[in-house]
């Protein structure tokens, strides 16, 4: 469905970054002329082996452009109460890019979540018969056992495996042209954010026998809502370990030797995030001024933090609520609209509100 897809901007030193669609866009002129040389030919940033793979397999190229829209999402989901709301996208592209320049915290996260994404989008593609090249997992045949006894694979499993090996190949494309430490934790960060679709692989199946009871099972493999994959990572986000490149340049070690080594699983970055508190187009920044806070909040989004202590300014709005609702037997609720005043509380801006740049 073109209609579906965002479009997609293509971005150093990330492959992958959603932007505001666009009828001109490569994929819709890909879908005009139907030419995958053509349409891969055209989208800039791409290196020799993705422009390959772009050609040979210019479906999954519309599969990933719903990867870009639904972790670029997710992101949003998890950043919408930080002073950094992964929105940068929405209010000018190339924030993101600045953003990722830099080897910090966000960094790691999106680029976990945007590897993610395409894995996400791939594996669902292959079920859902979109893709020339892969299928259902062909492994998942014959007989089997579990915890509950002996089942048949049956259905369609997820094949899991097909989108993290054409993840891995493009996406992580550009980043094997380079040897420096920015490309190494990058490497390391889009290869546990593929780790993490799977972590979330779940055995689904049915029963079949009288009145429904389980003498025989089918079951089949399938992937989790991606939700579950953003709160994870989220979760490494919030764990991540500050690393340094070891003396021979070949990998990391944790900067402080009071934590631990990290694990394929965990989120690493090279350097400390900024405050993201003014507008500053160098670090990908576009300030706290105007974002809504939470008076009554003492997390990341209370005013006092995501205001950066410039305090807020509070407005008094109507909206309409369903109220007093009441269960009718049966099914039924109904409830009556009431308006609701409520305050709303947006942090102030600084008193130079323009943007800050050093280059």
């Amino acid at each position: 469905n073109m209609n579906f897809l965002s479009g997609i901007w293509w971005s150093l030193p990330l492959v992958l970054v959603w932007a505001t669609p666009q009828v001109t866009s490569s994929w819709w002129y890909m879908g005009a002329v139907g030419s995958s040389r053509v349409m891969c030919d055209n989208v800039p940033g791409l290196v020799s082996r993705q422009r390959q793979l772009c050609r040979r397999h210019p479906e999954a190229m519309l599969s990933i452009g719903r990867g870009v829209a639904a972790w670029t999402a997710e992101c949003q989901h998890q950043f919408r109460r930080h002073r950094w709301d992964c929105n940068a996208l929405e209010r000018g592209q190339r924030l993101l890019g600045r953003v990722l320049l830099r080897s910090s915290r966000e960094s790691a996260f999106v680029h976990a979540i945007s590897s993610a994404g395409v894995v996400f989008a791939i594996t669902r593609a292959c079920s859902q018969g979109e893709l020339k090249s892969c299928s259902c997992d062909p492994k998942k045949k014959g007989s089997a056992r579990d915890s509950k006894g002996h089942f048949d694979w049956g259905g369609c499993s997820d094949n899991i495996d097909y989108g993290i090996k054409f993840a891995r190949a493009f996406v992580d494309a550009k980043e094997r042209k380079g040897k420096d430490a920015r490309a190494l934790m990058n490497l390391h960060n889009n290869r546990a954010g593929r780790k993490a679709v799977k972590r979330f692989l779940k055995q689904e199946c049915k029963c079949h026998g009288v009145s429904g009871s389980c003498t025989l099972r089918t079951c089949w493999l399938a992937m989790a809502d991606f939700r579950k994959t953003g709160d994870y990572l989220w979760k490494k986000y919030n764990g991540a370990i500050q690393v340094v490149m070891n003396q021979d340049g070949t990998g990391f070690t944790v900067a402080n030797k009071r934590f631990k080594k990290p694990t394929k699983n965990d989120l690493v970055y090279f350097e400390s995030s900024p405050d993201y508190c003014i507008r500053d187009r160098d670090v990908g920044s576009l300030g706290t001024a105007g974002r809504v806070c939470n008076q009554t909040s003492r997390g990341m989004d209370s005013c006092e933090v995501m205001c950066c202590g410039r305090g807020y300014d509070t407005s008094r709005v109507s909206r309409m609520t369903k109220c007093e609702c009441k269960f009718h037997w049966c099914c039924a609720v109904r409830c009556q609209d009431c308006l609701e005043v409520v305050d709303i509380h947006t942090c102030k801006a600084p008193k130079s509100a323009g943007w800050i740049s050093r280059t």
